[in-house]
C-alpha cells in the first residue's frame, strides 16, 4: 500500500522553482512503477487555488470516463502541483492586445503571444514546467506526462512534449484528453483546417506516419495489412463504422482517417478503436505490466513458491501462463508452488504475463503488452526457512467505492514456503475465489455492498457501489408530446429546441453525462460551448460558434462547409451517466420528430380579434390569438396559427401553406389545393376536418395528435398525409387517405 505520508500535500521549493505544493490526487502505487500524470497550474494566485483544485477535479473526472483511461486507472498516479502566481490569469488572453502577465510557467495564448501564432494555441515555458514537475518524487520524463492548466475561460490548449489546456472553459475538460492524445499517444489532429473558418487544401505528402491517417484504400489496407485494416467494418466507438473518411492533418482532401469523428477531430466524442489501441499501448509503455517477481539472478530450489506481481487493470485481469521446460502447467495465478511437482535435477521455469484487452488487435502491440520471466530451478538447492509475515502489500484503493464491473485486486507478501490465498467475502459471506484479482462483473451485483479481503490477520475492505446513476432530461416546450406504449416519449418540434441533462446518484462524487443521436457516437454533455450552464441546442443545420458547428440534429455537421442539409424527421436521442465509481447506467431514450419551420410572418395577429379574416397574400400569423370569426385563405396566401383559438372555422383553397399548431378551431376546417405545406399538429378541430387535392411535393402533409369531433376526410392528396406516429383522436370517423391516422 502507498504510505499515508505519500497522500499528503507537500510544500516544496528549490533553486529552480518558486514555492509550490505537491498534492497527491490519485495514487495507485509507487510512482517509480506507475505512469504519473503531473498537473501544473499557471495564473492561479493563492486566492485562486480553490478554483485550480476545482478545475483539476473536473478535468480528471472527465478524463477517467474516457477509454482507455477508465480501464487503466490502476496504472496511473495523478499529482497536482499548486504554484502560486503573482498575477491572476495568463498572457494574451484572449487577444494579442491583452495583458502579458507575470506567471511561473509563462503560459500564453497565440502560441506564446506570437503575432504569427494561432489564438487557441496555449504555449508555456517547458523548462519551468519540467522544474516544477521534478518536485513530484519518483517521477521522471520516462514515467510521467505533464499537463498544464491555465487560469482562463478561453478555449485553448496544445499537445506536444507537454499538454496544455485552459481550466475554466465549458469544453476545457475535453481539451485535456484531446491534447493527451497528442502528447502521450502521438496522435495527430483530424481537423480539415488549421486556421478555423478556412478549409485546408489538398494533402500533397506521401503516406503519413500517423497511425490514423492514410492514402491507402480500404482494399489496399487489407491487401497490404497496413494501418487500421484489422478494424475495418467495425462499429466505431466514436460513431458510424470504421472505414475511410476524407480529410485530416489540417487538409481538406487527399488524406483519410478511420472514423467520421473522434476526439481527435471533434471534442466530446471518444477515441475511436484506432486511437484507443494506440493510447493503450502508450499508457502501458509508461510502466511495466509485471511490477515484481521472485528474484531471477540466481537458480532457485524446487522446494518453494515462485511468484509474479502483475499490474491490475480495473476492467480485466492479466493472464498468467506458467511453463516448465516448455510445457504449460495448469496453474494460472500469481503464485506457483513447485513442491507438488516433485522435481529432480535442473529445469527452466517461465511465467508469461499478457494483457488480453480487446482494445488491442495489432500483434506487435500485444507483444509489447506481454512480459515473460524465467528462472533456473535446481532441485539440489535448499530454500532457507522464511520469516516473511503474511500481509497485504498493495490493493485497489480502499478510500473510494468500487464499481459493479470493476476488478478488485489485493497483492500480498511472498513467503517462499506457502501459497497465500486471499479470503474474499461479500457482506460477510465467503466467496469461492482465493485469487489476487476478483472480477465483480461475474457477481452481477446491484445495490450497495461491503467487500473484504483477508490474509493472515490483515484485512482490507471496500464499499461496492453497484447502483447506477440516474439521468433526467428537460426539453424546451414542444408542439406535441406523445406517450408511447413502451413508456418512452416522442416530442414534435418545428424549429430549434434545447435539452438539459441532470444526473443524480446515491453517493457523492462526480457525474459525467453523455448523449447520442440515432446510434451515433456518445457525446459528452457539457452544457453549451459558450456557457456550461446552458442546455444543449439542437437545430436542423447546427449552430456556428467560433467557426465550428454544434448541435445539428441527426448526422453531425462539424465544420461550416460540411453538409448543411436540415435533419428533418424522426430521431432517437439516448442518454446516460457514469458515476464516480465507474458505473455507466443503461441508456434510456426519447424520440424527436423535427418538422420544417413555418414560413416567415408578414402580418401577425395577437390578443383578441372580432370578425372574420380574409388572407389575400403573404403569411398571416396568429400568435396565441383569440379570433372570433371565420378565416378564409385565398390562393397563394398562407396561414400559420400557433396556440390560438379560432371560433368560426377555416376555409383554404389553393393556398401556399396552412399550419395549425396547437390551435383550437371551433368549427369545420377545409383545406384544398395547397401548393407547399399542410401541417396540423396538436390542438383540436371541433367539427369536420377535410384535406383534398393538396399537392405539396416532397413535403408530406401532417395531421398529428389532433382531436377531431367530426369526420376526418382526406382525398386526392399527393403525397398522402402522415400522423408522424402521433395518432389522432377522431369521433366522427377517419376516411380515405386518413383512415389509419
Amino acid at each position: 500500500m502507498v504510505s499515508a505520508l505519500a497522500l499528503l500535500p507537500v510544500p516544496i521549493a528549490t533553486a529552480a522553482t518558486g514555492p509550490a505544493t505537491v498534492v497527491p490526487i490519485r495514487v495507485t502505487g509507487d510512482p517509480a512503477k506507475r505512469f504519473n500524470l503531473v498537473v501544473l497550474g499557471d495564473g492561479y494566485t493563492t486566492a485562486d487555488m480553490p478554483k485550480f483544485r476545482a478545475d483539476v477535479d473536473r478535468h480528471m473526472n472527465v478524463l477517467f470516463t474516457f477509454e482507455p483511461f477508465k480501464s487503466y486507472r490502476n496504472y496511473i498516479n495523478v499529482y497536482s502541483v499548486e504554484i502560486p502566481s503573482a498575477e491572476s490569469g495568463v498572457s494574451c488572453d484572449p487577444d494579442l492586445t491583452s495583458p502579458q502577465r507575470n506567471t511561473p510557467l509563462h503560459m500564453a495564448f497565440w502560441s506564446g503571444c506570437d503575432p504569427n501564432g494561432v489564438q487557441r494555441a496555449l504555449g508555456m515555458d517547458g523548462d519551468a514546467a519540467t522544474a516544477y514537475a521534478n518536485l513530484v518524487p519518483g517521477t521522471t520524463d520516462a514515467n510521467r506526462q505533464i499537463l498544464a492548466i491555465a487560469n482562463s475561460t478561453t478555449y485553448g490548449g496544445v499537445g506536444g512534449t507537454y499538454a496544455t489546456a485552459s481550466g475554466g472553459n465549458a469544453m476545457s475538460s475535453l481539451i485535456t484528453p484531446h491534447e493527451l492524445g497528442h502528447s502521450l499517444g502521438g496522435l495527430q489532429d483530424e481537423y480539415d483546417y488549421y486556421a478555423r473558418g478556412v478549409r485546408g487544401g489538398a494533402y500533397t505528402g506521401g503516406e503519413p506516419d500517423s497511425v490514423h491517417h492514410t492514402l491507402l484504400t480500404e482494399q489496399e489496407m487489407k491487401d497490404q495489412q497496413k494501418k487500421w485494416w484489422r478494424w475495418l467494418g467495425e462499429p466505431s466507438e466514436a460513431g458510424g463504422t470504421i472505414g475511410r473518411y476524407e480529410s485530416g492533418m489540417y487538409s481538406g482532401s487527399g488524406v483519410w482517417r478511420p472514423s467520421a469523428h473522434s476526439i481527435m477531430k471533434t471534442l466530446g466524442y471518444p477515441y475511436d478503436q484506432v486511437g484507443r489501441e494506440d493510447m493503450t499501448k502508450q499508457i502501458s509503455a509508461k510502466t511495466s505490466i509485471v511490477q515484481d517477481t521472485t528474484p531471477m539472478a540466481k537458480a532457485i530450489g524446487a522446494d518453494r513458491v515462485v511468484w509474479v506481481e502483475p499490474m491490475h487493470p480495473n476492467s480485466h485481469p492479466l493472464t498468467i501462463t506458467w511453463s516448465l521446460d516448455g510445457k504449460q502447467l495448469s496453474a494460472n495465478g500469481q503464485q506457483l508452488d513447485l513442491r507438488p511437482l516433485n522435481l529432480k535435477g535442473k529445469h527452466k521455469l517461465t511465467a508469461t504475463v499478457v494483457d488480453p484487452t480487446d482494445f488491442v488487435r495489432d500483434p506487435a502491440i500485444r507483444q509489447a503488452l506481454t512480459n515473460t520471466h524465467a528462472w533456473s530451478v535446481d532441485a539440489s538447492i535448499k530454500t532457507p526457512p522464511t520469516t516473511t509475515p503474511v500481509t497485504f502489500t498493495d490493493t485497489t484503493e480502499t478510500d473510494r467505492p468500487v464499481g459493479a464491473d470493476e476488478v478488485v485486486f489485493a497483492d500480498t507478501t511472498h513467503p517462499s514456503n506457502q501459497v497465500v490465498p486471499v479470503r474474499w467475502a461479500l457482506d460477510g459471506k465467503s466467496l469461492a475465489s482465493t485469487a489476487n484479482d476478483l472480477d465483480l462483473k461475474a457477481l452481477r451485483l446491484t445495490g450497495t455492498h461491503t467487500l473484504t479481503a483477508a490474509v493472515g490477520t490483515d484485512t482490507r475492505s471496500w464499499a461496492v457501489d453497484a447502483t447506477d446513476p440516474t439521468t433526467d432530461y428537460q426539453l424546451s416546450n414542444s408542439l406535441l408530446t406523445v406517450r408511447k406504449a413502451d413508456g418512452t416519449s416522442e416530442y414534435v418540434y418545428n424549429g430549434p429546441f434545447t435539452m438539459k441533462l441532470t444526473a443524480a446518484d446515491d453517493r457523492t462524487g462526480a457525474l459525467t453525462s453523455e448523449f447520442r443521436t440515432d446510434g451515433d457516437g456518445w457525446f459528452n454533455y457539457f452544457g453549451w460551448p459558450s456557457d456550461s450552464t446552458s442546455p444543449w441546442h439542437f437545430t436542423p443545420s447546427g449552430t456556428e460558434i467560433d467557426h465550428l458547428v454544434y448541435g445539428k440534429l441527426g448526422k453531425p455537421r462539424l465544420s461550416p462547409w460540411d453538409d448543411p442539409t436540415p435533419s428533418y424527421g424522426q430521431h432517437t436521442i439516448e442518454y446516460r451517466t457514469t458515476d464516480a465509481a465507474g458505473n455507466t447506467a443503461t441508456a434510456k431514450s426519447f424520440q424527436v420528430n423535427l418538422l420544417p419551420a413555418p414560413p416567415a410572418c408578414t402580418n401577425t395577429i395577437t390578443g383578441s380579434h372580432d370578425g372574420a379574416i380574409v388572407v389575400t397574400d403573404g403569411v398571416t400569423c396568429l400568435d396565441h390569438a383569440q379570433l372570433h370569426g371565420a378565416i378564409v385563405v385565398q390562393p397563394g396566401a398562407s396561414l400559420v396559427a400557433t396556440g390560438s383559438t379560432i371560433t368560426g372555422g377555416i376555409s383554404a383553397a389553393n393556398a401556399d401553406s396552412v399550419e395549425l399548431l396547437d390551435t383550437t378551431v371551433r368549427g369545420a376546417a377545409t383545406i384544398a389545393g395547397t401548393a407547399h405545406d399542410v401541417t396540423i399538429v396538436g390542438g383540436s378541430v371541433q367539427g369536420a376536418l377535410a384535406l383534398s387535392g393538396n399537392n405539396t411535393g416532397a413535403r408530406q402533409p401532417v395531421v398529428a395528435g389532433v382531436s377531431v369531433t367530426g369526420a376526418l376526410t382526406c382525398v386526392g392528396n399527393s403525397p398522402a398525409p402522415s400522423n408522424i406516429a402521433a395518432p389522432n383522436t377522431v369521433r366522427g370517423g377517419a376516411l380515405g387517405q386518413c383512415s389509419s391516422l
